[in-house]
C-alpha cells in the first residue's frame, strides 16, 4: 500500500512538474522599495501590483525575507501615537504590511518603517494571508 502511494505521488509530479510540497508556497508579496511598489503573486501568478510607502529618511524598512508572524485586523500604535494599522500582516517584531489613510504619499518613503498600502489593498492582502496561511506566505523586501 505504502508503495503504490509514493508511486502515485511520484506520478503527479511527474505530471504537474513540481512537487505538492514545492506548491505549498502559495502567496509571495514581493516589496520593492526602490519602486515603492508591492507585487501579490498566487501559485507563481502575479495577481496585483500596488503603490506602497516605506521608511522615510531617519527611518529604516528591514529587508530580507519573511513569513508573517501574527495579524490583527485592526492595530494601533503604541510607539506612534495610537496610530491606526488597519489589517495588519507583521513580519518582523513591530514591523508590518497594513493599511493606510494617508493615500496620497503612497508611492514614495513616507512610514516609520512598516510597508503602507491603500486600506482596500491591505484587506485583500490580510485575507490571503488568513486564507493560505502563515506558512504558505512569504514577504519578500528588496531594495
Amino acid at each position: 500500500m505504502k508503495k503504490s502511494v509514493l508511486m502515485a505521488a511520484a506520478l503527479v509530479t511527474a505530471l504537474l512538474g513540481t512537487s505538492l510540497a514545492g506548491r505549498a508556497a502559495t502567496l509571495v508579496a514581493n516589496i520593492d522599495v526602490s519602486t515603492q511598489t508591492m507585487t501579490v503573486s498566487k501559485y507563481g501568478q502575479v495577481l496585483y501590483r500596488w503603490n506602497v510607502s516605506t521608511a522615510r529618511k531617519g527611518y529604516f524598512t528591514p529587508r530580507g525575507s519573511y513569513r508573517p508572524q501574527w495579524t490583527a485586523r485592526m492595530w494601533y500604535s503604541r510607539k506612534y501615537e495610537m496610530s491606526p494599522m488597519p489589517y495588519s500582516v507583521f513580519f518582523r517584531g513591530g514591523y508590518a504590511i497594513h493599511g493606510t489613510g494617508a493615500v496620497k504619499y503612497l508611492g514614495r518613503p513616507a512610514s516609520h518603517g512598516c510597508v503602507r498600502l491603500h486600506t482596500a489593498n491591505a484587506a485583500t492582502f490580510y485575507s490571503m494571508v488568513k486564507e493560505v496561511g502563515f506558512g504558505n506566505t512569504r514577504i519578500v523586501v528588496t531594495d
